[in-house]
C-alpha cells in the first residue's frame, strides 16, 4: 500500500446520541437511580483512535462502593429479586436483551468510540452476543432446581431428604476492557438467572456501553438494588469490592496477575470466585489443510479485535511443510486487517485500548527482536494524528523461552513455529502456564481428537477459532482461571447447594 492510498487514521464525527452519553454528568447507578458521589474524583474517557479526551465519568470512593454493596445486599436479604416467581425474573432479562437490541446501534458506537475496536465488528459480534447472552441464561431462571435422593444408609421411606440450589447472594462482578457490554451481561445473567443481586464494576478504560446499560435496566423494570453499576479503579474501587464483608461472590476476568490478587484476597473471607484469566493459546495447523483457508483462521485469530482477546491464536504452530506457503497467506491476510479508525466503515481492526496499551505491545516486539525473533511482518505503527495503532505482526525464528512465546501480548502479535509430528507439537503446545483455548486445523479426524484431548485447554476449536457460544462453557486450564462461566456450570457458580433431611 503506497502513500497516497493509506487511510487517513483520524476519528470520524459521532452522532447525537454518542454526544448525549459523552456529555452525561459524571454519576453512579445505584438502587435505580443516578447518585452523586461522595468524591469529586473523576476518570478521563480516551477515544483511542485519536488518543484524546472526550468524557469523564466516577473514579468511586469507598464510601461509593459501600453504598453499591448496601443497597445489593439490602435488596438480596429481603427477597426482592430472588422470590420473584421464576417466570417474572425470566420475563425482566428477555425485557433487558430486547432493549439492548433496540439501541444496538448506539451501543455499537460507543463501544467503537470507547474501546477502539471497529464499529461493523461490534455491531455483528459485540451487541448480539451481549443480546443472546441475556435471552440464553434468561431460560435458566425457570429451570434451576435440586434433587430429591434417599440416603444409602437409611431403610426406604424413612427420611425424606432432597438439596435444595440456593443464590448464592450479593456477586461483585469486575469486567475487562476488550468486549466492555459483552463481559458486562456475560457476568450480569447468569447471576440474576440464579436469583443473585450485584454490583458491576465495568474497566477504568471502557465504562461508557456500562453506564447506558444502567438506564436500560430501569426502563426494564428491575427492583431497585438488584442491579448496581458504578465506575471506578480497579486497585480502588474493585479491591474495595473483593474485600467487602458483604459480597459473597465475586467473578473476574482479566489478567492472571491481577486474578491472584483477587483470588487471595477472597481468601480471607472465603468468599467463592470465578476466574476467566490470561490466555497464550496455539493454533496448530496440519499439512493436510486447504492453505488459504487455514491461513485465513490463523489470520483472523490473532488480528480480531487487534489481538486484544483472551483467546487470540498468538503462537501458530505449521507443519514444516507447509510453513512457508501458510505465512505467505497471512501475510496476504495483512491489507484485510490494516488498522483504521473505529467509525471507519471500512475498518476491520482498530487501534489498542490505550497508550499504556500501545506501549506494552511495542515493548514485546521491541524484547522479542532482541532476544533473535524476526519480523516476518509488521512489527511497527501506522502513522496517525495520535491513536494507538499497531500494524498485524508475525515474528519467526523463536526459541520457546522468548517472552513473545511464553507471556500474553494482548495486541496483534502472533509468534511462528515449525513442527514436525503430532506429538512434539502437542508438546509445544502444552509448553505455557495458560490453558484456555488452541485451534487445530486438519482434515484428519483422527488427527483432530488426538491434539484435542492431549492439549491442556478450556476449549479447543477444530477448522476455526474463538467460536463462543452461550450453551457451551468456557473457562481455562492452569493459570487461565478458575471455574466455568455460560452453560449451566455458568449458572450454577451463582449458587450453593443445601441438604435438607427429615425424619419421617
Amino acid at each position: 500500500m503506497n502513500e497516497m492510498t493509506k487511510p487517513q487514521l483520524s476519528q470520524h464525527a459521532y452522532s447525537d446520541a454518542a454526544k448525549k452519553a459523552l456529555s452525561r454528568r459524571p454519576a453512579l447507578f445505584i438502587n435505580n437511580e443516578w447518585v452523586w458521589p461522595k468524591t469529586d474524583a473523576t476518570i478521563a474517557v480516551i477515544d483511542p483512535s485519536s488518543g484524546k479526551e472526550i468524557s469523564r465519568f466516577v473514579d468511586a470512593s469507598d464510601a461509593d462502593v459501600d453504598r453499591a454493596v448496601a443497597a445489593a445486599r439490602t435488596a438480596f436479604d429481603d427477597g426482592r429479586w430472588s422470590d420473584l416467581p421464576p417466570i417474572v425474573r425470566e420475563a425482566m432479562m428477555h425485557k433487558l436483551a430486547d432493549l439492548i437490541d433496540a439501541h444496538a446501534d448506539e451501543f455499537a458506537e460507543l463501544e467503537a468510540i470507547d474501546n477502539g475496536k471497529p464499529k461493523g465488528m461490534a455491531a455483528a459480534v459485540d451487541i448480539p452476543g451481549a443480546v443472546g447472552m441475556l435471552h440464553y441464561m434468561a431460560g435458566w431462571a425457570s429451570k434451576l432446581g435440586g434433587d430429591l435422593i434417599e440416603p444409602m444408609s437409611a431403610p426406604r421411606g424413612a427420611y425424606h431428604s432432597y438439596v435444595r440450589r440456593e443464590p448464592v447472594g450479593v456477586a461483585a462482578q469486575i469486567v475487562p476492557w476488550n468486549f466492555p457490554l459483552l463481559m458486562a451481561v456475560l457476568k450480569i445473567a447468569p447471576a440474576l438467572a440464579a436469583g443473585c443481586t450485584l454490583i458491576l464494576k465495568p474497566a477504568e478504560q471502557t465504562s461508557l456501553t456500562a453506564l447506558r446499560l444502567a438506564d436500560l435496566v430501569a426502563e426494564a423494570g428491575f427492583p431497585a438494588g438488584v442491579i448496581n453499576i458504578i465506575t471506578g479503579n480497579g486497585h480502588t474501587a474493585g479491591d474495595r469490592l473483593v474485600r467487602h464483608p458483604d459480597v459473597d461472590k465475586v467473578a473476574f476476568t482479566g489478567s492472571t496477575e491481577v486474578g491472584k490478587i483477587i483470588n487471595r484476597t477472597a481468601t480471607d473471607s472465603l468468599k467463592r470466585v470465578t476466574l476467566e484469566l490470561g490466555g497464550k493459546s496455539p493454533v496448530i495447523v496440519l499439512p493436510d489443510v486447504d492453505i488459504a483457508e487455514a491461513s485465513g483462521g490463523a489470520a483472523g485469530a490473532i488480528f480480531f479485535n487487534s489481538g486484544q482477546v483472551c483467546i487470540a491464536g498468538s503462537r501458530l504452530y505449521a507443519h514444516r511443510s507447509i510453513f512457508d506457503k501458510l505465512l505467505e497467506g497471512v501475510a496476504g491476510a495483512a491489507a484485510f486487517w490494516a488498522p483504521r479508525p473505529s467509525l471507519d466503515p471500512a475498518g476491520h481492526m482498530g487501534p489498542l485500548v490505550s497508550s499504556e496499551q500501545f506501549d506494552r505491545v511495542m515493548g514485546y516486539i521491541e524484547a522479542g527482536k532482541k532476544a533473535g525473533a524476526s519480523v516476518a511482518m509488521g512489527g511497527d505503527a501506522p502513522p496517525s494524528d495520535g491513536g494507538y495503532y499497531v500494524n498485524p505482526t508475525v515474528l519467526v525464528d523463536v526459541k520457546p523461552d522468548m517472552s513473545v512465546v511464553q507471556e500474553e501480548i494482548f495486541g496483534p502479535v502472533v509468534v511462528a513455529q515449525r513442527f514436525d509430528d503430532l506429538d512434539e507439537v502437542a508438546k509445544s503446545a502444552n509448553d505455557s502456564c495458560f490453558g484456555l483455548g488452541a485451534g487445530i486445523w486438519t482434515r484428519d479426524l483422527k488427527a483432530m481428537h488426538t491434539l484435542a484431548a492431549k492439549i491442556k485447554a478450556g476449549t479447543v476449536w477444530g477448522n476455526c477459532h474463538a467460536m463462543i457460544d452461550p450453551a457451551l462453557p468456557f473457562g481455562g486450564y492452569k493459570q487461565s482461571g478458575l471455574g466455568r462461566e455460560q452453560a449451566r456450570q455458568g449458572v450454577e457458580a451463582y449458587t450453593e447447594l443445601k441438604s435438607v433431611i427429615i425424619k419421617l
